[in-house]
């Protein structure tokens, strides 16, 4: 027991000396669709999850190590109407080995249609633009409360006649009690490179590394999952400045800047990192989900009308043999994403309705 939990301790502080090398590289990141969440489920809890231990196949997506032998012959879709006529999908499956689980999935982002134009302004032919990834996941447990786990990515991305292509991988471990009803995971995602460039001779590009650490925690007597985490551990300070942000000046009567300073600016820097969200089981076959994104409400809102950027909420029903989840965050005034998601046990398929 003292070695699963030293383990533990040791990949969350390699994690940390894994960061202060990769968190400072200079310029964007590409392939940053590796970073949407796909589960109307995980999208209703806040767009993150990586300490919920379930027989939901869409899990492993967050944390590698969330798969387990629960999801044996499992299949999952999903969709997401996104904006302007983008949206995305994911599905997978996933089969039992004799030491572990394995479980094989894709993930695309069609960024719709889009009319070609030459330096005169004439209109040529038009093109498609998409991103693609897939995923082979293996998770095995180590005893009965830890379990680790790995994702290999292989990446591809077509935007028009430039293209690029990327390995990364994703390595995750978690702690399970389910005599407690506590799970608390850590991640690495999307720890790899760019192969090919969008075009010869071109800078290689990051990918769009992260370090998240979650728990969660079922009531005994309430049927209630609560949950937090901590996204982006490689990086403390989130925040997004823009031009007029920098351009403030101290108020010319008391000289004091409309800046957040000391305590207030710490909390603001520490929230960014958070999210947070909560699920109500009604019975066996509805669940209720809702939570709150920090970081989205800041970078997204309008200061006059923030409304409910940043909460999300959303639904599970089970119809028979099948799981049908509906999720919805708000990003902005203009609305949010709709996510929809369909899971079942393909064992089912050969039992009576």
């Amino acid at each position: 027991m003292q070695y699963r939990k030293g383990l533990f301790v040791f990949l969350l502080c390699g994690s940390f000396m894994l960061s202060q090398s990769l968190s400072g590289q200079p310029g964007g990141k590409a392939f940053q669709f590796l970073e949407v969440a796909n589960s109307a489920r995980v999208a209703a809890l806040g767009g993150d999850a990586v300490a919920l231990h379930d027989n939901d196949l869409d899990l492993p997506y967050h944390n590698p190590a969330l798969l387990n032998t629960d999801m044996h012959h499992h299949l999952v879709i999903n969709y997401v109407n996104y904006f302007a006529g983008i949206n995305y999908g994911y599905a997978s499956a996933a089969t039992r080995l004799k030491k572990g689980t394995l479980a094989g999935a894709v993930h695309y982002l069609n960024y719709g249609k889009f009319q070609g134009a030459d330096e005169n302004g004439s209109l040529t032919n038009t093109f498609k633009a998409a991103d693609y990834s897939i995923n082979i996941i293996y998770s095995r447990p180590l005893d009965s409360l830890f379990t680790i786990g790995l994702t290999m990515k292989s990446i591809f991305s077509d935007l028009e006649t430039y293209n690029s292509s990327a390995i990364a991988v994703d390595a995750g471990i978690i702690y399970h009690n389910p005599d407690s009803r506590f799970t608390a995971g850590l991640v690495i995602r999307n720890a790899g490179f760019q192969i090919n460039t969008y075009y010869p001779n071109g800078a290689h590009e990051p990918l769009p590394f992260e370090i998240a650490l979650g728990v969660s925690q079922s009531l005994k007597y309430a049927p209630l999952t609560f949950y937090i985490m901590a996204d982006h551990l490689e990086k403390w300070d989130l925040r997004y400045t823009t031009n007029a942000d920098k351009e403030k000046e101290d108020d010319p009567l008391d000289g004091t800047s409309s800046e957040k300073q000391g305590f207030d600016l710490a909390f603001d820097k520490f929230m960014r990192h958070i999210v947070v969200g909560t699920e109500i089981n009604l019975g066996k076959n509805i669940s209720l989900r809702a939570g709150y994104n920090y970081r989205r409400r800041q970078e997204l809102k309008i200061d006059t009308r923030p409304g409910m950027v940043g909460f999300t909420w959303g639904i599970g029903v089970k119809i028979s043999k099948f799981k049908f989840s509906y999720g919805h965050p708000t990003y902005h005034l203009a609305g949010g994403g709709n996510y929809f998601s369909f899971s079942m046990n393909l064992d089912d398929l050969s039992k009576k309705f």
